[in-house]
């Protein structure tokens, strides 16, 4: 049985959302953030030395890192349906995207994150931060124009993955200016197997 250490409002949502997509059987390990300091709790430290969600157990392997765990299932669970064939082009784009999520586009979305909370004291960086939300959320946004998903027109595990963007973004209501982008998300949220996940992992609250 597939374990999944999951911390409410982060990106193992998108591990249960692959997982429902997949048709599999797991179970669910909850770590709940602090309400204060929104930091998770020492407990998910025994699991990942860095105290870090997702990780999964699976057979006595750990695996923890979303684009790790996407591989791994997607590899070890007949998982063809969600990614392109390996010797195509469109699974380079997919490869990207893949690690794009975390790789490039997080990164100013976190900024802000940490940056607004200190209200004047973080002004010099609101400019830099804006510009490279900008730069992101337009190529997204432009990278969507005429197709429903990031590949081929195709939902894949890429989508999953970079639907975390496109959830924090919400949150800071920076969607109203780009509607491929917002129609995309809505698109995903429309999924069933994200519904299931939603149910049992929790509504996101990134705001």
């Amino acid at each position: 049985m597939i374990i999944v250490h999951h911390l409410n409002d982060s990106r193992s949502q998108r591990i249960l959302w692959l997982l429902e997509e997949l048709g599999l059987e797991y179970d669910i390990k909850r770590y709940k953030r602090d309400p204060d300091t929104h930091l998770a709790p020492q407990e998910l430290f025994q699991i990942h030395a860095l105290g870090k969600s997702p990780v999964i157990e699976d057979r006595q392997t750990i695996i923890h890192e979303s684009g790790a765990i996407i591989d791994y299932l997607l590899r070890h669970y007949d998982g063809a349906d969600l990614q392109p064939p390996r010797t195509t082009k469109e699974y380079d784009q997919y490869v990207q995207w893949l690690h794009y999520a975390e790789g490039s586009a997080m990164l100013p979305l976190l900024l802000k994150i940490y940056v607004d909370p200190l209200g004047n004291n973080g002004a010099p960086l609101h400019p830099r931060i804006n510009s490279e939300l900008d730069n992101h959320l337009g190529f997204i946004e432009n990278s969507l124009k005429g197709q429903s998903y990031l590949v081929n027109d195709t939902f894949s595990a890429a989508d999953i993955q970079m639907s975390f963007i496109g959830e924090v973004a919400k949150s800071f209501q920076l969607l109203s200016q780009r509607p491929n982008l917002q129609a995309w998300l809505e698109r995903l949220h429309s999924r069933p197997a994200y519904q299931s996940a939603i149910a049992r992992g929790g509504v996101y609250k990134l705001a």
